[in-house]
């Protein structure tokens, strides 16, 4: 027997946050220290891995990957590729 109409919404992998007590977001999984302000994160790859996605730091010099949580943070003085000072 099947119940509903086996439809399922997408989901925003954007605006999910893993949250700990209180609502209150966890420590990022890994914090990766970079000189660019645009990096691309895969998960690290392999079958444990997620789709290759690009992040932009150049806002507020660090962010986070929606799927696995790894946090980037610009390097002081870091820039855009190419445009070092």
């Amino acid at each position: 027997m099947r119940r509903g109409n086996g439809y399922h919404p997408p989901v925003n992998v954007v605006n999910c946050r893993i949250r700990g007590k209180a609502g209150e977001n966890m420590e990022p999984v890994e914090t990766i220290y970079v000189e660019e302000s645009t990096v691309d994160c895969d998960g690290g790859g392999g079958p444990l891995g997620h789709p290759k996605v690009y992040l932009n730091l150049a806002a507020k010099g660090e962010t986070d990957c929606p799927y696995c949580g790894r946090r980037y943070i610009l390097k002081e003085g870091g820039g855009r590729a190419g445009e070092r000072s």
